[in-house]
């Protein structure tokens, strides 16, 4: 009998041990990506430069110090230059160029550009992201979270949706995939961050369109909405946990997009330090957002699950031009400067990433949906990713990724600024102005600043650009803004260099 046992013994032991040695990129992780409304590249105390910036010692961000002390930072990390096209990205491994939604949406049908003096904008898909085929001006196709949720995750979408515009389906995040939607509607910013307010704009006569859905226990109470949304998603985080499931949360919080209310917990120590009115609420709601990445990670802790869930931190476009400008960089939101699409990128994978790594490799969001695929082992399905390249070999440090792929933006709209289009391949990034059919040629790597215009002095690597962007355009049917003198689309560039080379 004592033999048997030490037979028994013996076996279980060296079970446990295998299982302890197995690679945890091989277990079922959860994934947490903790996406932020309108959050520049310097807009936190991590330093995404290569020096430490004013904005890095304006702002206190500890909890994302964490993160990137636990993981690993991306510095040059970027999205599309305003919201919902970045969203939609994201969700479906597109580009901005081929799902056509490349400006923000709000109401169906109806279009969010502006009028100009000379070009009118496409008939883009204004209604956003479809959850059935067939419906007008929208994009159909499976989502990260379907897929996802077919794979066994509990979906959880907390916060900002705007996927698809009012009175359709991709409204509601449950269509698309989600099987928890917490506050997720068609707008893309709040009432009111304030509970006092109701998460309403009615106190300052705004439209009810932007009144944030579904949280009513917390109306009249003296709570900002980033904490509101927290405890939300940490709640659904238990009971995903309490069922046993893996989960993905996709906690997308509506911060720090305006209106801008101040976070009366962290408010007051930005005026004593000296900051403006405006500058000490734009830096309390950073650090009531980055308090909630830390609460997040707290709950994770004590559910026992911090071990196996990934962690990716990332913004969705660059900062808005009524805040701080993210120097070094030049531009804001809307732009197609660094400042309208560098964004801060953080990820931990316990187990793969090392600690307090640094990657300098370019990427881009659509490359989000085949990589949290690939995370959850569901290769097959991240190849159904159009646009989007899975970064997983950056972070486990097996495999390859390419070093000087060519990654696009396309912005054929009139809002708020003039469209363009631009392209960005190894060091070098073209940018074509849509109205005067201007283009702008920048080293990003060597000017960072985006100020010294090569245009006329490497007109070289201007063709190859230029033939590389008017490709890939083609390639997806791009739509081009309207010239209103001559009644056709803006041509691509390099028809605009033959031209010109004829002249």
């Amino acid at each position: 009998m004592n033999i048997f046992k030490k037979v028994v013994v013996l076996v279980l032991t060296s079970i446990i041990m295998a299982c302890q040695s197995m690679p945890k990129e091989d277990v079922v992780p959860n994934i947490v990506l903790f996406f932020v409304d309108d959050m520049g590249w310097q807009d936190t105390s991590v330093p995404f430069h290569t020096e430490i910036t004013q904005l890095n010692n304006q702002y206190h961000t500890p909890n994302m110090e964490q993160l990137a002390r636990e993981g690993m930072k991306f510095t040059q990390a970027y999205a599309t230059s305003v919201c919902s096209p970045s969203r939609i990205s994201l969700m479906t491994g597109m580009n901005a160029a081929r799902h056509r939604v490349t400006n923000w949406t709000l109401f169906k049908d109806k279009s969010t550009d502006s009028n100009h003096d000379k070009v009118t904008a496409p008939n883009w898909n204004v209604n956003g992201l479809s959850a059935v085929p067939g419906e007008d001006q929208a994009i159909y196709t499976e989502t990260l979270p379907q897929l996802l949720k077919k794979a066994g995750y509990k979906t959880i979408h907390t916060g900002k949706a705007h996927f698809g515009a009012r009175e359709t389906s991709g409204e509601d995040p449950r269509n698309l995939g989600f099987d928890i939607n917490i506050a997720g509607h068609a707008a893309g910013g709040p009432g009111s961050y304030l509970g006092k307010n109701n998460f309403s704009g009615a106190w300052r006569n705004a439209m009810r369109v932007w009144d944030v859905p579904g949280l009513d226990k917390y109306h009249g109470q003296d709570i900002h909405l980033t904490e509101a949304l927290t405890l939300e998603a940490n709640e659904a985080i238990s009971q995903a946990v309490e069922e046993n499931k893996p989960f993905y949360l996709y906690m997308s919080h509506y911060a720090i997009h305006a209106p801008w209310e101040k976070d009366d917990r962290f408010y007051q120590k930005y005026r004593d330090a000296g900051l403006n009115k405006f500058d000490a609420v734009y830096a309390s709601m950073i650090e009531g957002m980055d308090k909630s990445l830390g609460d997040i990670m707290e709950n994770l802790k004590q559910q026992g699950v911090y071990d196996n869930t990934i962690i990716v931190f990332m913004s969705d476009n660059g900062v808005p031009k009524q805040a701080a400008r993210n120097l070094p960089l030049r531009g804001h939101k809307l732009t197609p400067y660094e400042g309208g699409s560098r964004v801060p990128l953080l990820v931990k994978w316990p187990g793969v990433t090392q600690a307090t790594t640094i990657n300098n490799q370019y990427l881009i969001i659509e490359d989000i949906f085949p990589t949290f695929l690939e995370m959850a082992g569901l290769n097959k399905e991240a190849k159904k990713s159009i646009d989007g390249i899975s970064f997983k070999p950056l972070l486990t440090g097996k495999g390859t990724y390419p070093k000087d792929r060519p990654i696009y933006w396309h912005f054929p709209n009139t809002y708020d600024h003039t469209p363009y289009s631009a392209i960005r391949k190894g060091p070098w990034k073209l940018i074509y102005h849509h109205v005067d059919r201007r283009m702008e040629l920048f080293n990003v790597q060597d000017d960072i600043s985006e100020e010294n215009n090569l245009f006329v002095s490497n007109p070289v690597k201007v063709k190859e650009l230029a033939g590389l962007l008017s490709d890939y355009l083609r390639s997806v049917k791009a739509q081009m803004p309207v010239d209103k003198l001559t009644g056709k689309p803006v041509e691509y560039p390099d028809r605009i260099q033959k031209e010109q080379k004829r002249e």
